[in-house]
């Protein structure tokens, strides 16, 4: 079984996250974030919104009279905030906004299946970064790949599915990260316990702190040269590419 080493580590800002003198043995499940972990969602979401503005100006074209792109985006933030209590469900909300759009400019007939569609295929377009493919194949030959995201993409249309053996949606779990219930869901269709069980993401808080809450290992994808927020415990370990994490989580011989 392959054991995590965990050793001191200094980020790109030189701060220190060790030293780390324990070994972490029996790794047996590997849980991943997805947004900005396998890619970088802003320009994807940027795009979505876009392509469904353009849909309106082309359908329902006092829509684009009397909003702009911005003012769209502030009422989405709107919704958004008024409906925090289904912030786990993010394909609710984004309907919830067309359906908002369309009421404020007049229209009470868009149709909401149709207008969903054009923003979720290009939210569904990401770029992958180089690194994703080729080490989660060679993780997956190890442990059991378990995908485990806040927001609503869908790993088909993106191309990954066989990446991951299985998937955790905030949706699914009913809890948004950094609420832990989302990392039992996960913990639970990963097949192994808390302790045996690795999260891998890129937000300090929602999946750093929120999965060591829930007793699993973690480790900090730090892929922009951040600085790890200094009211935080430091993760177990911190790697800049998925390489990297391939390479520590080699079986040792």
């Amino acid at each position: 079984m392959s054991r995590l080493n965990l050793f001191a580590i200094k980020d790109h800002n030189g701060q220190s996250f060790g030293p780390r003198e324990q070994t972490v043995h029996d790794i047996r499940t590997i849980t991943l974030d997805l947004d900005d972990t396998l890619w970088a969602i802003a320009p994807v979401i940027a795009r979505a919104e876009q392509c469904l503005y353009e849909w309106f100006g082309e359908r329902f074209p006092g829509i684009v009279e009397q909003f702009s792109m911005l003012d769209i985006l502030a009422l989405r933030n709107q919704v958004f905030e008024e409906n925090r209590d289904r912030i786990h469900d993010m394909t609710i909300l984004r309907r919830a906004v067309i359906e908002r759009v369309g009421k404020e400019c007049g229209y009470n007939n868009i149709p909401i299946d149709e207008a969903f569609a054009v923003f979720d295929k290009v939210r569904n377009e990401p770029e992958l970064f180089p690194d994703v493919r080729p080490v989660l194949e060679s993780l997956k030959k190890r442990y059991t790949l378990v995908a485990v995201t806040d927001g609503n993409a869908n790993l088909d249309k993106i191309g990954i599915n066989d990446l991951f053996d299985e998937f955790v949606s905030a949706q699914i779990a009913g809890a948004a990260k950094p609420d832990r219930r989302i990392f039992d869901a996960a913990v639970s269709v990963g097949g192994a316990s808390q302790t045996q069980t690795l999260h891998v993401g890129d937000h300090p808080e929602k999946d750093v702190q929120g999965a060591r809450d829930a007793g699993l290992k973690t480790v900090w994808i730090n892929r922009d040269e951040a600085r790890w927020p200094d009211a935080l415990a430091a993760p177990d370990s911190v790697v800049t590419d998925l390489y990297e994490l391939d390479r520590i989580l080699m079986p040792l011989r």
